[in-house]
C-alpha cells in the first residue's frame, strides 16, 4: 500500500466510530473473528485500545490483529487503530447493483 493510499484511507476512517475495544483481555479468538467479519462487511474498520488496561502496546496489538486477519494496518495513533482489507463480497454486491 502506498503512502497516498494510506492517507486516503486514514481520511475516510476519520469519521468512522470505533467498532471494537481492546482491553485487558487483549487479542482473543472472539475479537479476531469479529474483526474478520467486520473487515469482510466494511473493508475499513477502526478499533480503540484501552491504554490503561491493555496487556500490550497498540502497535504490537495492531501487528497481531493484522496478521491474524490478513489485513493491513492503516494507522495507529494513540489508542486508535485502523485496519483495511479488500473485500470481494462487498465489491461483488456493487457490481451486481450497477447491472
Amino acid at each position: 500500500m502506498t503512502s497516498k493510499q494510506r492517507a486516503a484511507l486514514r481520511a475516510q476512517a476519520n469519521g468512522l466510530p470505533a467498532l471494537f475495544q481492546v482491553g485487558k483481555g487483549g487479542v482473543s479468538p472472539a475479537l479476531i473473528t469479529q474483526l474478520d467479519d467486520a473487515l469482510t462487511a466494511r473493508e475499513l474498520v477502526k478499533l480503540k485500545v484501552l491504554l490503561e488496561s491493555a496487556p500490550e502496546k497498540p502497535y504490537a496489538l495492531a501487528d497481531t490483529l493484522a496478521e491474524a486477519t490478513r489485513a493491513e494496518v492503516v494507522s495507529v495513533v494513540g489508542g486508535s487503530m485502523v485496519f483495511y482489507r479488500y473485500s470481494e463480497k462487498l465489491h461483488e454486491k456493487e457490481k451486481r447493483a450497477r447491472k
